[in-house]
């Protein structure tokens, strides 16, 4: 699954950006913190896999169906996230729900 992702983490650059960011005590999390990417990488994955299990539970034929963007707002700013959807419409994630954009704090 991680191989899907449209982008790859250098996990070394990430680790010396992290590092220098917080140093400087920036957020490491906002729009260009150092750990973003991999917030949404894990977001994604997430996401992804609970689509995977509720298809593999519905009785009826069901498949995925594409993705769609949305723009997700944080405390430290916003970034876009690509969610999975399915054909019969019926999947409704857990981790962030249909028309929510908005990241709860205790993630």
């Amino acid at each position: 699954m991680m191989t899907e992702m449209n982008e790859k983490i250098d996990y070394k650059a990430l680790q010396q950006k992290a590092l220098e960011q917080f140093k400087a005590g920036k957020s490491l999390v906002g729009k260009n913190g150092a750990f973003a990417p991999l917030i949404k990488q894990l977001l994604e994955a997430a996401l992804e896999a609970e689509l995977e299990e509720h298809i593999a539970k519905e009785e009826e034929p069901n498949r995925k169906n594409g993705k769609v963007r949305k723009t997700i707002k944080t405390a430290d700013g916003q970034f876009e996230l690509e969610t999975s959807r399915d054909r019969n419409g019926s999947f409704e994630p857990e981790l962030i729900k249909k028309r929510e954009t908005v990241l709860a704090e205790q993630m």
